[in-house]
């Protein structure tokens, strides 16, 4: 370790875990987290998802910088299990191990991939190291790393990864107890979410409530406000956290 990992990085990695340990986020992991991340470990962007490959359901989806290119999420799940790289954690149950797109696949293989090429290369992702953080089954939730252009990520990239690992993972469920706490909403709201968080369109749920759709949108803001999210799927991972664990 001492002839791959220097001063100047450790000196990031305690960054990255002191701003872990000492920043609050309403969900996922504090931006400053992110950001000291890119730092220890140099890439294009960093992001922190939580999702169930079974049902086919994003709980988080985070990132820095933050996605500038919208794809069909469904595209990603229609190559996910052939995908050696992406499934390997739920195949494997190894959620210790940082793993790289290149222990699976060599640069030309890795782009003859229908992931790749459907996905990623809109994304302009390359090379790829992923970490695993604890939580409950069958939900995944992963820390990547990814680059365009470059070089692949080392031995010093990933033992960093490795050493930053059971420190974030720690934080993270620390983060986790905080927030779990259950939203003051109506018994309405309540109802809506539920039908929301089954997959339900607005139109569904409109029928199921016997109420407009105008009502529904309505009945979306006031929990978005209450909630303090943004968009339906925070609106889920916040009214329904999954256990921190």
């Amino acid at each position: 370790m001492a002839e791959s990992v220097r001063t100047a990085d450790l000196q990031r990695l305690l960054a990255v875990i002191d701003a872990a340990r000492t920043v609050h986020a309403a969900d996922g992991l504090p931006t400053d987290v992110l950001e000291q991340a890119r730092d220890l470990v140099p890439c294009d962007g960093v992001a922190l998802g939580e999702f169930d490959p079974t049902r086919q359901r994003v709980y988080l989806d985070q990132a820095e910088p933050a996605d500038e290119v919208e794809l069909d999420p469904g595209i990603f799940w229609h190559h996910y299990w052939d995908s050696a790289h992406c499934s390997y954690p739920d195949r494997s149950g190894d959620l210790l191990s940082v793993t790289t797109i290149s222990e699976f696949y060599t640069r030309r293989q890795w782009r003859n991939t229908g992931m790749y090429a459907d996905y990623f290369s809109k994304l302009g992702i390359q090379a790829e190291a992923m970490l695993c953080l604890s939580a409950p089954a069958p939900r995944t939730r992963r820390l990547v790393f990814y680059r365009g252009q470059g070089p692949d990520f080392d031995a010093r990239d990933r033992l960093l990864l490795s050493l930053l690992r059971p420190h974030l993972n720690e934080a993270y469920q620390h983060l986790a107890r905080r927030r779990h706490t259950v939203p003051d909403l109506t018994t309405r709201q309540w109802e809506l979410l539920r039908l929301l968080a089954r997959g339900h369109t607005n139109t569904e749920i409109a029928r199921e409530l016997v109420v407009s759709v105008s009502t529904v949108r309505k009945h979306l803001e006031n929990i978005f406000a209450r909630l303090g999210v943004t968009n339906r799927t925070a609106a889920i991972a916040k009214a329904f956290p999954a256990p921190p664990y």
